[in-house]
């Protein structure tokens, strides 16, 4: 059987000639397996990392395969390069149709970002935020946004005022923090496209634990050794899984009417509780704004549709 990811998400038969996509963090990892998946399916690509000799070498890999491929590049701590960026994507292109928000890390150290905000909170939920915001007018009606969430999220519960400041700073708690900020994300940017009438849709996916992603490099102590290691044991998922799990949610035609869920195994899964809690989505989504000192995005939702706790998926 391939291990290529379109294979194992079951949409090799997909024809995504004419798609546009944005895959952020798209220079290694899962973000490269999904561009080239893409690129193999005959998806326009644009590029998105800091590295532009990375970057280069993805245009470059995807160009062969025939389709159009650009690299962007952008620093995901910096609020002022991802409105670059989204004025890139604007100037250089008629519309998205995917939008993979994938890029992502975790810092081993507690520092804050030229917005005064905790770094991996910043690059993890506050910066694709942004970014979605500044590319709503720009997704084509039927467009996907795909939010690279985690099981790590699993234990936190949302707090804004930590993200401004923590002595009792956790690489692995801040981690697991903006895990559950992208799932909350990705259920009120659901919500709030179909309060507006937006034929827009948002999920959320959790990847699995994937040693070969470069994530490891981010743990603490002995851990990346460990991860390393488990590469070589049955079972553990792949760059090629993950990759899968994201292209299901972002191409299949199994999914393309549905919209705020978290998906895991390419199946739609429940969250924890604290991922389900639309209060707090809601406050995640006006605090976000506050944090970046731009104004609420999509404020046409009417305010009864964003209280409450689902019972089920977000």
């Amino acid at each position: 059987m391939s291990d290529l990811p379109e294979t194992l998400a079951g949409v090799s038969d997909v024809d995504c000639t004419g798609l546009r996509a944005l895959i952020t963090g798209s220079t290694s990892g899962i973000g490269r397996a999904v561009a080239l998946a893409l690129g193999r399916l005959g998806a326009d690509v644009l590029v998105h990392g800091r590295d532009r000799d990375a970057g280069a070498a993805v245009v470059d890999e995807l160009s062969r395969t025939g389709v159009e491929a650009t690299f962007l590049q952008a620093d995901f701590a910096d609020s002022n390069a991802v409105r670059e960026l989204a004025t890139a994507v604007q100037e250089q292109t008629d519309g998205i149709d995917l939008l993979v928000n994938n890029a992502g890390a975790l810092f081993r150290n507690g520092a804050l970002t030229d917005a005064g905000v905790e770094y991996t909170f910043h690059v993890n939920h506050l910066s694709p935020y942004l970014l979605t915001a500044e590319l709503l007018d720009h997704l084509h009606e039927g467009a996907r946004v795909v939010t690279t969430a985690s099981a790590a999220h699993k234990g936190a519960s949302l707090d804004l005022e930590r993200v401004q400041g923590d002595d009792r700073y956790s690489g692995l708690s801040a981690y697991s923090h903006s895990k559950l900020a992208n799932i909350l994300f990705a259920a009120e940017l659901s919500r709030r496209l179909d309060a507006t009438g937006r034929d827009v849709t948002s999920n959320s996916v959790h990847p699995g634990a994937i040693p070969g992603s470069g994530f490891s490099r981010f743990l603490p102590g002995p851990l990346p050794n460990l991860v390393q290691r488990l590469e070589v044991l049955p079972g553990v998922t792949s760059v090629a899984d993950g990759a899968a799990e994201i292209l299901f949610v972002g191409v299949s035609p199994r999914t393309a009417d549905i919209s705020g869920r978290y998906f895991a195994n390419q199946q739609s899964t429940t969250p924890s509780g604290a991922a389900r809690d639309r209060d707090a989505a809601r406050r995640l989504w006006t605090g976000s704004a506050g944090l970046l000192g731009m104004e609420v995005p999509l404020t046409e939702m009417a305010t009864e549709q964003t209280t409450g706790t689902a019972a089920g998926d977000p």
